[in-house]
Parts: structure tokens; C-alpha cells; sequence
């Protein structure tokens, strides 16, 4: 079974009440949920919103591919070398699992839909995520 579809715990907190509209944030690169500081957290609940933050896989208390290291080095010659099939081959899951990731958050809690919100990588994840579920993404914003 591959990474991608081994299932995946992701270690989360929320903020205010589940009635109000939610805002889901998504944090950068090997940044932990607390990137999101708890006091912003509950001012944005204050507001009416109901708030999300979670560890990405690999990330905080979330689920992690141990058994899965990448060799950067080896990763970033594939890249320059223009070898996009090699470079694929080498990692564990891709930008697109780590928005199912956050999709399936938002089920798992039965949210339907959701304002996101991401910062650096996370930008990227939530801009696939509107991309992949435009349905359920209420708006994006990119940091």
C-alpha cells in the first residue's frame, strides 16, 4: 500500500462554535498547527467563525512516513536534471494527498464547506484544494 493511501490521523484543535461558518487554516512546510497562534485562533472564533488548525502528515502529532525518507539530494538532481518521472518516484505523496488530508478533516468534523486558509506551503495545499473541491471551499486565501 502506498503512502498516499495509508489512512492518515491528523492531530487538530477548533476554535469556538461548530454552527458558525468555518475557517480552515493550513500551515507551511514542517510548520506545527501552534504556527497558528491559539490567541489569533480564538479572536477569530470571537468574530463567528468557527476555526480549525491542524498538524500536516509528516508534521506535529500527525501521522508520519517514516519508513519513507527522501534524499534531497538525490531529489533536487532529478529536478535540475528535468527527470519529473524519477523526481515523482522518490516521495512518499504529493501536494494533492495533503489536500485530501484536509478535505477529509473537514468530513471527518461534518463540515461541508469551508473558508481556507493557508500560509507558505499550506498556501499551496489550499489552493489545490479549491482547485480539486471547489464545491466545498468557500474562499481562499493564500499567504
Amino acid at each position: 500500500m502506498s503512502a498516499a493511501t495509508r489512512p492518515v490521523t491528523l492531530a487538530h484543535d477548533t476554535f469556538g462554535d461548530p454552527a458558525d461558518p468555518a475557517v480552515l487554516l493550513v500551515a507551511g512546510f514542517g510548520a506545527q498547527m501552534i504556527s497558528w497562534h491559539e490567541d489569533f485562533c480564538r479572536e477569530l472564533a470571537a468574530q463567528g467563525r468557527y476555526v480549525i488548525r491542524f498538524d500536516n502528515r509528516d508534521c506535529g502529532r500527525s501521522t508520519k512516513f517514516d519508513a519513507y525518507p527522501v534524499d534531497l539530494g538525490e531529489f533536487v538532481a532529478a529536478v535540475n536534471a528535468r527527470d519529473i518521472e524519477a523526481a515523482k518516484a522518490m516521495v512518499p505523496y504529493r501536494l494533492g494527498d495533503m489536500a485530501e488530508d484536509g478535505m477529509r478533516l473537514l468530513t471527518a468534523l461534518g463540515i461541508e464547506r469551508a473558508h481556507v486558509v493557508g500560509a507558505s506551503m499550506g498556501g499551496m495545499i489550499a489552493q489545490t484544494m479549491a482547485i480539486e473541491h471547489p464545491d466545498r471551499v468557500l474562499s481562499l486565501t493564500s499567504m
